[in-house]
């Protein structure tokens, strides 16, 4: 990847934060940042080739449509974990794989549509089941803190990030617009008239049924997602930690407040993995994050704590509503499989 320069960080920043559901997005960005429509556009399309830049997408909370996700811990024989990570990583709900340092090594979130027949449990014990873990740990997020980073929310991050939207049944025609705000935003003047005219509607009414979805909080924004989690921040790490129940709220209180802290939530324990309370650090450096760990640690008295970083990323992507992948993938599994990994 090229150097970015200065230019390129306020596009990127501005791409990230916020791409207005307007019918000439990027002249409205290009006045937000001084920089010519046409520029805007050709930006974008270098940084997209680059590396730089993922996609420019709706990201909407699952929940708000039913479905069911979760972050899932698994332990792997080093010598298979690129294999198990690649069947994993093969689920369409599967949205973020991780290979961390740990002997809980290989960490994926996953959803699953509220019409899986499978259900998350099932699917993510046949998961295991095909992947070959020794051991695989379901670790729903039971309550989420919000951290006081200022990192716009992504459904990559992790299973809700703390939404309190109620599942609601779209129809078809949303359902349709759905797919259509979550397809790569066309590097158009007008892009959002490009993306309708393949369903037979208006640039207008795509527009106004993504601000609708907004506006009841089942699309939490439409921006980029970027190579790194964000432009100026190139290193983050999960701080799980081992809280005494009666102290959660004290100590989530304190961690949730310090800047580098994007994330923050309550998730079970098992015998075999004792810590409750995880934290997504951001800093620009491996030692930068480790250093917001211990000044956590100091503030908090907590002391059982252990850093997991991402060795290498596997996937990352955002969740796709309403594929039939899922459909797909299940048929060739509903009629069971052996014993799990996670029994």
């Amino acid at each position: 990847m090229q150097e970015l320069d200065p230019r390129d960080r306020d596009l990127l920043n501005t791409l990230q934060a916020d791409v207005p559901l307007a019918a000439t997005p990027f002249a409205i960005i290009g006045q937000m940042i001084d920089m010519s429509e046409k520029e805007v556009i050709k930006r974008t399309d270098r940084l997209r080739k680059e590396g730089h830049l993922r996609q420019i997408s709706a990201a909407f909370d699952p929940r708000a449509f039913g479905y069911r996700s979760s972050l899932v811990a698994a332990r792997v024989n080093e010598e298979r974990l690129e294999s198990a990570a690649g069947i994993i990583s093969s689920h369409p709900g599967v949205y973020q794989n991780y290979r961390r340092n740990h002997a809980f090594n290989l960490w994926f979130t996953i959803a699953v549509p509220p019409t899986s027949r499978l259900g998350l449990e099932r699917t993510v014990e046949i998961l295991g089941k095909e992947a070959e873990c020794e051991v695989v740990r379901l670790l729903p997020a039971l309550r989420s803190f919000r951290g006081a980073s200022s990192e716009p929310p992504e459904s990559g991050s992790d299973e809700s990030n703390g939404s309190d939207s109620v599942a609601e049944a779209p129809s078809g025609r949303e359902i349709e617009i759905i797919k259509l705000l979550q397809t790569e935003l066309p590097l158009h003047p007008r892009p959002f008239d490009v993306l309708a005219r393949n369903a037979g509607m208006s640039g207008e009414e795509l527009i106004e049924a993504g601000q609708e979805f907004a506006r009841k909080q089942q699309m939490k924004r439409y921006g980029a997602v970027l190579q790194l989690r964000r432009s100026n921040f190139s290193a983050s790490v999960m701080g799980v930690w081992k809280v005494d129940g009666e102290q959660v709220d004290r100590v989530a209180s304190i961690m949730t407040a310090h800047k580098a802290v994007s994330q923050c939530y309550l998730r079970p324990t098992y015998p075999d993995w004792p810590f409750n309370l995880f934290t997504i650090v951001h800093g620009r450096s491996v030692d930068e994050c480790e250093s917001v760990l211990a000044e956590l640690s100091d503030q908090t008295g907590v002391l059982d704590m252990q850093a997991l970083f991402p060795v290498r990323e596997f996937k990352r992507s955002r969740v796709p509503l309403f594929s039939s992948d899922y459909e797909s993938w299940e048929a060739t599994r509903a009629g069971g499989a052996g014993k799990s990994a996670a029994s």
